[in-house]
């Protein structure tokens, strides 16, 4: 898969899953109380990066460092390397 977004050396590139629209208890949410999810799917990375790769389902940090950009319709999330806290198996 192409992605229209290249990081510089020290970014991720993400696409965040979609956000949860119903609890566990089965209530569904309107969209303006649903929280903006922190879980991604990772792709693309810069050359600096070694921890995580393309592919990676992973946990960041910090939305107000990080950086989303819609191309073609999709959403882009640019992390800091640093404020991926975790990669979920």
């Amino acid at each position: 898969m192409s992605v229209p977004v290249q990081p510089m050396p020290e970014y991720v590139v993400v696409q965040p899953e979609a956000a949860q629209t119903k609890t566990a208890s089965g209530l569904y949410l309107p969209t303006s109380a649903a929280e903006k999810p922190k879980i991604a799917k990772v792709v693309a990375v810069g050359a600096a990066v070694g921890d995580v790769k393309v592919g990676d389902r992973v946990l960041y940090k910090n939305d107000y460092e990080a950086t989303t950009v819609k191309v073609d319709k999709e959403e882009y999330v640019v992390v800091f390397h640093r404020n991926v806290v975790a990669v979920i198996k």
